[in-house]
């Protein structure tokens, strides 16, 4: 019986749609604009967020909360439903940390329900290709500990590549310093990123202008893909369907028969990207970073 919850965070920017279907329970990162009161990732419009952020706004993130974790987590386990928890980035958020903490109060307290959790070294797309192949293997009959064992050989294989369109905001969120910022704008500029090992960002490289970097992330995935690991990659947006739509073709042209999961990079990485990034995400030969 398959008796079991998958948890992850908001962070993981999987569509209304994928979430409902397999019944995945998001746990809600905050967004803080302008320093008004803290607002639930999923409260947000995503467009209108993109527009403030264009008009001057500034945007800050903060962790899923304990008790916001508490209440959700427990919920299942009085229900009694087991617990699979895929977490956002350590290297990125402390929120995988505040839902392992809880969870091993929640040990205690059901010591005859399975918990398990796995920090999933990702976020936003990358994320979101290994929760949507648990909620997948799960849906075809795996177990938890099935699945368990399947996302940990694949998460360090998930490449992350992104790539922004004003540096301006990795300036404030502390990237890059205001000497780069201003002249790679004025070069057009347009850094490569990559989520690392340790599951934090790092800028690999750098191309000048919008159509060399696209055809940087393709050139990247082209050179490291393995589609026998995941028949299915990601590419995201923050506010820049047009673009991410060449991008989709630029990859399905290459691999037609992948099948592309499309997003919005939503607030919790958007207010550190800025409008304009594109990201591919995709199932590498080689542990991602290298």
């Amino acid at each position: 019986m398959l008796n079991y919850d998958i948890f992850t965070d908001s962070s993981c920017d999987l569509s209304k749609e994928i979430i409902e279907k397999y019944d995945l329970k998001v746990m809600q990162l905050e967004v803080i604009m302008d320093d008004k009161p803290p607002v639930l990732n999923k409260e947000i419009e995503v467009k209108s967020f993109y527009n403030s952020l264009r008009e001057g706004s500034n945007a800050k993130t903060s962790a899923v909360t304990p008790g916001y974790f508490e209440e959700h987590m427990r919920k299942s386990l009085e229900s009694g439903k087991d617990i699979l928890y895929l977490g956002f980035s350590s290297g990125l958020s402390v929120t995988y940390s505040n839902g392992v903490m809880v969870l091993k109060e929640l040990m205690e307290e059901f010591p005859e329900r399975k918990i398990s959790y796995l920090d999933t070294l990702s976020g936003s797309g990358g994320q979101a290709l290994l929760v949507y192949h648990a909620a997948l293997m799960k849906e075809a009959g795996a177990s938890m500990e099935e699945v368990y064992k399947e996302i940990d050989s694949l998460r360090e294989y998930v490449h992350h590549q992104v790539t922004v369109e004003d540096l301006m905001f990795l300036k404030r969120g502390g990237r890059i310093d205001a000497k780069s910022a201003i002249i790679g704008t004025m070069l057009k500029i347009k850094p490569i990123i990559n989520v690392m090992q340790d599951g934090k960002l790092a800028s690999v490289d750098k191309v000048r202008g919008r159509k060399a970097s696209m055809n940087e992330l393709v050139k990247r995935m082209k050179e490291n893909i393995d589609t026998e690991k995941l028949p299915y990659v990601s590419v995201y947006h923050s506010d820049c369907s047009a673009e991410a739509d060449a991008l989709e073709a630029m990859v399905t042209a290459e691999y037609p028969q992948l099948k592309v999961l499309r997003g919005d990079v939503g607030p919790v990485i958007g207010a550190h990207t800025g409008p304009g990034a594109l990201v591919l995400c995709y199932a590498g030969k080689t542990i991602k970073g290298k």
